[in-house]
């Protein structure tokens, strides 16, 4: 089974999620700055919340994507809204990318809001949520 996982992280709370998740499984994280360059079976994307929206780089790298994704799964880190994942699936539908009803979701310390979040628990909650995926 191929995987992928694709992030974009401004503060680094995604980018901690992200790094569990493919650590977890067995593959490197990457930045959305980095297209697929091959099919996946999985794409395990991670976003954050900007103004009731995902960042234009994560709506760049899901628009050019121009290889075959089995399913897609959302995972996201924010102080405020509980997840990204209907931005993205919206995204994904436009592409005929079919998306994981399963997602993670955290919160991301912002300024003093959830300070220390993604903590210890919520890694090793990533981490058992992909494992699960993938099963």
């Amino acid at each position: 089974m191929k995987i992928a996982v694709r992030y974009y992280s401004r503060g680094g709370n995604t980018k901690k999620v992200a790094e569990t998740i493919a650590k977890a499984i067995g593959v490197e994280a990457k930045t959305v700055a980095e297209p697929l360059t091959e099919d996946v079976d999985i794409l395990f994307l991670g976003s954050s919340p900007y103004a009731f929206d995902v960042d234009d780089e994560v709506k760049k790298f899901i628009n050019g994507i121009n290889v075959s994704v089995g399913k897609a799964v959302n995972f996201s880190t924010s102080a405020a809204v509980k997840s990204t994942k209907k931005y993205v699936e919206k995204l994904l539908s436009e592409k005929n990318i079919p998306m994981a009803k399963e997602e993670f979701s955290c919160r991301g310390s912002f300024m003093m809001l959830h300070k220390g979040r993604p903590n210890e628990d919520d890694l090793k909650a990533a981490a058992e949520f992909a494992k699960n995926i993938i099963k």
